[in-house]
C-alpha cells in the first residue's frame, strides 16, 4: 500500500546496506584465509592433507559453512595470490589514480563491492590482469548479476570492447571509450535462416532486456517504428533509445545485409529529423548506429569520410563468436600497436 511506502523504502535500504556489509566482510575473510593457506603451502609446511584437515576442522567447529571445503579453500588461496600480486595491484592502483600502500585497502574499497560468486566467475573465466580489471569495473559500474556477468564473459565483451575502441567505424567524436561495440552479439534471438529485417526487429523488441544488456546499460527504450513526419510523408525508424549519460537520442537502424553507402544517407535523414523535431534543446545531437550483417572496411571508410552526422557502423552476429578468435584478433592488434610504438 502506498501509505506504507516510506517504511518499506527504509527497510529495503537497510537490507541492502546489510547485504553489502556482509559481502564486504566475506570477501575480506576469504582473502585473509587465502593468504594463510598460500603462505603455508609456499613455505612447505602445509600440503593437501593439511588443507583437507583444515576443511574438516572448520566443518566440525562451524557446522559445515558453505565454501569452506578443500576446493573452496584453494579458491581462497587463488583469490589471494591473484589480487595481491604486483602485476595486478600496479595497474589497478594506476586506474584508481591514488597511492595504495596496503593491498587490503584495494580489497575493502574495490573488490569487496563484488559478490563472491562473481569473483569466482572472473577468476575461472579470465586469463589476463586486464581482463580481470575490466570485468571487476563492469560488475561495479553496471551492478551485474551472476547471469549477466556470465553472458559478458561467454560473449567476450572484453575483447570486443577493446577491438572496438581501435576499429569502430564512426564519425561521432568525443564519445566515451568502452561504450559501443563491434560486433554486437545477439545469440539470444534464435532467428531462422533467411530472416527478414522485420523478423530481426521483432525479435530484438521481444528480447529487449537482453538487447539492452548487450548494447550497454544507460539506454532507455523509446519505441520501435518511431514515426517521423517530414513534409507530407511519414517515416518510421527501427529502434529508438535515449542514453542517460550521453543525454541524446540513439537510433539503431537494422540491415540484414552487408553495409552499402546509401544506408548512411537514410540514417542521416532520420538523424536530422530527430534533431529538428524530437530532440529537446538541452539534449545533445542524436547518434545513429547502423547494425549490418557485415561490412567492407574500405567501403565504410569512403562512405564516412565526409559524413557530418554522429554515426556508427557496426556488425552484428546471431551466434556467439568463439572467444579464441577474438582473443587472437586482440593479440594481433596489440602486436601491431607495439610495432608502431617501436618505429
Amino acid at each position: 500500500m502506498e501509505e506504507f511506502n516510506e517504511v518499506t523504502i527504509l527497510i529495503d535500504a537497510s537490507r541492502n546496506r546489510a547485504y553489502h556489509k556482509v559481502n564486504e566482510e566475506l570477501v575480506l575473510l576469504y582473502f585473509n584465509i587465502g593468504r594463510i593457506v598460500s603462505i603455508k603451502v609456499v613455505e612447505g609446511s602445509w600440503g593437501d592433507n593439511t588443507v583437507n584437515a583444515l576443511a574438516e576442522h572448520i566443518e566440525k567447529k562451524y557446522a559445515a559453512p558453505a565454501g569452506f571445503n578443500r576446493r573452496g579453500l584453494y579458491r581462497m588461496k587463488q583469490f589471494y595470490e591473484t589480487y595481491s600480486s604486483v602485476s595486478f595491484v600496479t595497474p589497478l592502483v594506476t586506474q584508481m589514480n591514488k597511492e595504495v600502500k596496503d593491498v587490503l585497502e584495494i580489497i575493502s574499497t574495490l573488490l569487496s563491492k563484488i559478490s563472491w560468486t562473481n569473483h569466482l566467475l572472473i577468476l575461472s573465466k579470465t586469463k589476463t590482469v586486464e581482463e580481470k580489471i575490466f570485468y571487476i569495473h563492469s560488475c561495479i559500474k553496471d551492478k551485474l548479476s551472476k547471469r549477466e556477468l556470465e553472458r559478458q564473459l561467454n560473449s567476450a565483451v572484453f575483447e570486443r570492447t577493446i577491438l572496438s575502441n581501435h576499429n569502430l567505424s564512426t564519425s561521432a567524436t568525443n564519445l566515451p571509450q568502452d561504450l559501443f561495440k563491434d560486433p554486437y552479439i545477439f545469440e539470444f534471438l534464435d532467428l531462422p535462416d533467411g530472416h527478414t529485417e522485420k523478423d530481426l526487429e521483432k525479435a530484438l523488441v521481444l528480447n529487449l532486456q537482453k538487447f539492452i544488456l548487450e548494447i550497454g546499460k544507460g539506454f532507455t527504450y523509446m519505441g520501435n517504428q518511431y514515426r517521423l513526419q517530414v513534409g507530407n510523408k511519414d517515416y518510421y525508424t527501427d529502434l529508438l533509445f535515449f542514453h542517460r549519460d550521453l543525454h541524446c537520442l540513439v537510433l539503431f537502424e537494422l540491415k540484414i545485409q552487408e553495409f552499402e553507402p546509401e544506408f548512411l544517407g537514410k540514417l542521416n535523414f532520420y538523424l536530422e529529423a530527430l534533431d529538428r523535431d524530437v530532440k529537446r534543446a538541452i539534449e545533445n545531437a542524436s547518434i545513429g548506429i547502423l547494425l549490418c550483417k557485415g561490412k567492407d572496411t574500405e567501403v565504410v571508410e569512403y562512405a564516412m569520410a565526409r559524413n557530418l552526422s554522429p554515426a556508427i557502423i557496426a556488425d552484428y552476429e546471431t551466434k556467439l563468436i568463439p572467444k579464441e578468435i577474438l582473443a587472437n584478433k586482440l593479440h594481433q592488434l596489440i602486436g601491431q600497436l607495439n610495432t608502431i610504438d617501436n618505429e
